[in-house]
């Protein structure tokens, strides 16, 4: 479980790929403690539930991205 102060270090960084300036679309940052883990949220809920990923689960993630893996149909 995070906590509210382990979130509040975190810098959120939303994509610039994003249509509307971050209205409908995750923000992520990693953890201020330096263990390499990635907070994720939604960018509309901001104080709705937050998913935290490790170090290798996140570079897993962004490695199948960069392969598109993920390239996927969207409707």
């Amino acid at each position: 479980m995070i906590t509210p102060e382990e979130l509040a270090g975190v810098t959120w960084h939303i994509s610039t790929k994003s249509a509307n300036g971050g209205g409908q679309c995750v923000e992520a940052g990693p953890l201020a403690d330096g263990s390499g883990r990635v907070a994720v949220r939604h960018s509309r809920r901001r104080d709705a539930e937050v998913i935290v990923y490790t170090r290798a689960e996140w570079q897993a993630f962004l490695g199948g991205v960069k392969d598109g893996e993920f390239d996927f149909p969207v409707s």
